[in-house]
């Protein structure tokens, strides 16, 4: 069952990628994630800066291709950060396997499947990507695979 889903949201993704929904913001966003090994994190921590939220799943191909790009730029801009929030309700065996393999350079948090943090509720799709300016609107949201290029040029236009 969790191949076939992973197959029919590669196809929609590979077919419609980088759409824009419109998740704008009125007001600053804030709400507080554990990280998947560790302490909590809350979005105010990093005011001042370029905050991209990214959904993610361990199942899902597209949001594995995504990390080496979104590791790249968290850790080449010092006006950006990279937040994942894993999308997912699972065993935290399911995440140490998946940390084995990919390693990214950005912290990864746990979202709640049944009560994901408002404004923005659950995911359309995965992966889905949120950007926060640095005063905590969020201004952009991409559904579908993203890269590093695609981000810095929304970011550098700003």
């Amino acid at each position: 069952m969790t191949k076939l889903l992973t197959m029919v949201l590669t196809a929609l993704m590979l077919n419609a990628p980088n759409l824009v929904a419109a998740d704008e913001t009125e007001g600053p966003v804030d709400f507080t994630l554990q990280r998947i090994k560790g302490e909590e994190v809350s979005l105010s921590e990093f005011r001042g800066k370029w905050l991209v939220l990214n959904y993610w799943a361990t199942w899902c191909t597209p949001c594995r291709k995504e990390i080496p790009e979104l590791s790249a730029l968290h850790e080449a801009r010092d006006d950006v950060v990279v937040l994942g929030l894993a999308f997912e309700d699972t065993e935290m065996e399911t995440f140490d396997t998946f940390l084995e393999e990919f390693q990214p350079a950005y912290p990864l948090l746990l979202v709640d499947v049944y009560a994901p943090p408002e404004p923005f509720g659950a995911p359309k799709a995965l992966p889905t990507t949120i950007i926060l300016n640095p005063d905590g609107y969020a201004v952009k949201t991409f559904l579908g695979p993203v890269t590093r290029e695609d981000l810095e040029s929304f970011i550098d236009a700003e």
